[in-house]
């Protein structure tokens, strides 16, 4: 019996080298990205393994392997989504952009009226069978990007004119924004932003623009002005039930009175005052301390501060790994957005351009947004810090669009000439549908 017994030779045993060659060929696009979002990921594993104690204790028993497990099983969807995503030509998602919008608006629609309800706000759709939500907003985000970057692409010749080239650009934007509004303002207002950053790459006219931030300014400034009006200021603290008195009377909107209070306790900060997550997210942060924090795994804030594995995560990570660990979580977002914006000006056609420039945009965006949250430089918000929060719907859609920037990457790549000799060339046919599709912004060596 010894003597049938085989073994593999070492010289027969493929190499480090040989492994990296084969992932090389498997994988395309640019490698940085898919670095970045390796080192995001593991920090996110790590982070909610830690943050995500109390959740265990209230839910599961204290059993946090359980939310480990989760949390790497998200991972490993978001990996094959990525994967997946990053093989297809970029331009189906331009044939496909038309669809995708149109099947989003009813969603949202759907989701105002008979969506699943937390904190008053009708922001998922429960899915039947599998009984598992997702938001409505982060499809019909992802969606938006597609549909207005082939818009902007196909206008280039007229993008100038009011009726031709901006009309058919704000429309879908306002309509999106409107319908994410009433449930999840803080995400309305993020996508508008990045929506309008996209249309100034795009060269929309600085005087539509312009005109189109006067017009979201407008709600902004009546919830701003009930804020002040309604806040007993000079007196002593005002009870939560009675502070927003116009709000409470209002029933325009099923959330105004929350965004009421939550400007208030942003424009007239009171320790009695402060929202308890607030407090706790600042304790957080100077528990961290500059340098190394406590530690992995050692946050004390964990415990009190509310959903520290979703919105506050940023504080955990401070507290854990100090300033140090936050400036580094910085840094990988920074680095992310300038490999974006290095695919944008080599790309040759500007759907691809526009679309790798705009998906970045709503990731960076929102990442800063979650941040200046954490810290107090903006109202408390309901958005979440991409990729590091605990999976869901929201990491699931960030890892389609980095997988569609992947994807633009690729292309680029293969265009270059950069492909291996064996990787046969798509030429996207985006050429034969749009007006112009050549990028805009010249190329630079």
């Amino acid at each position: 019996m010894l003597n049938q017994t085989k073994d593999n030779l070492f010289s027969q045993m493929p190499s480090i080298s040989g492994v990296k060659e084969h992932l090389g060929q498997r994988t395309r696009g640019d490698k940085y990205i898919w670095g970045l979002f390796i080192v995001l990921a593991l920090v996110a594993i790590l982070v909610v393994y830690s943050a995500t104690g109390s959740l265990a204790y209230k839910s599961l028993g204290g059993n946090t392997t359980k939310l480990l497990i989760r949390q790497l099983e998200f991972t490993l969807v978001g990996i094959v989504v990525i994967f997946g995503l990053h093989r297809v030509n970029y331009t189906m998602f331009s044939r496909i952009a038309s669809i995708l919008y149109a099947l989003s608006i009813p969603l949202l629609i759907y989701t105002l009226i008979w969506g699943t309800k937390i904190n008053d706000g009708s922001r998922w759709i429960k899915l039947p069978i599998i009984h598992l939500t997702f938001q409505s907003s982060d499809l019909a985000k992802l969606a938006l990007f597609m549909f207005i970057s082939r818009t902007l692409s196909k206008k280039q010749a007229v993008i100038k004119d009011f009726k031709k080239g901006f009309l058919p650009v704000i429309i879908p934007v306002m309509l999106t924004c409107v319908l994410i509004m009433p449930a999840n303002l803080s995400n309305a207002l993020l996508t508008g932003a990045s929506s309008l950053l996209l249309m100034f790459i795009g060269r929309i006219s600085l005087k539509h623009i312009g005109l189109t931030i006067l017009v979201a300014m407008v709600p902004l400034l009546i919830i701003i002005s009930v804020a002040v009006a309604t806040h007993k200021a000079g007196k002593a603290p005002v009870a939560e039930v009675e502070k927003p008195m116009v709000a409470e009377k209002s029933k325009i909107f099923i959330r105004f009175n929350t965004w009421v209070s939550r400007v208030q306790d942003f424009i007239y900060p009171n320790e009695k005052e402060a929202p308890y997550q607030v407090q706790q997210s600042k304790i957080a942060i100077a528990n961290g301390g500059i340098f190394f924090g406590l530690g992995p795994g050692n946050s004390h804030q964990r415990n009190f501060l509310p959903q520290a594995y979703n919105d506050f995560i940023y504080a955990i990570i401070i507290e854990e790994y100090g300033l140090i660990g936050g400036a580094f979580i910085i840094f990988v977002y920074l680095v992310f957005l300038y490999r974006c914006i290095r695919i944008f000006r080599k790309c040759p056609y500007a759907f691809g351009a526009f679309l790798a420039l705009g998906l970045s945009f709503t990731l960076i965006v929102q990442a800063i947004a979650n941040m200046a949250v954490t810290v107090g430089l903006v109202p408390v918000t309901g958005v979440t810090l991409p990729l590091i929060s605990m999976g869901g719907s929201s990491f699931v859609f960030t890892c389609c669009s980095i997988g569609i920037i992947l994807s633009v990457a690729r292309n680029v790549e293969q265009l270059e000439g950069n492909a291996p000799e064996e990787t046969e060339i798509e030429i996207p046919e985006e050429a034969e549908e749009s007006e112009s599709v050549q990028n805009p912004i010249p190329k630079h060596a």
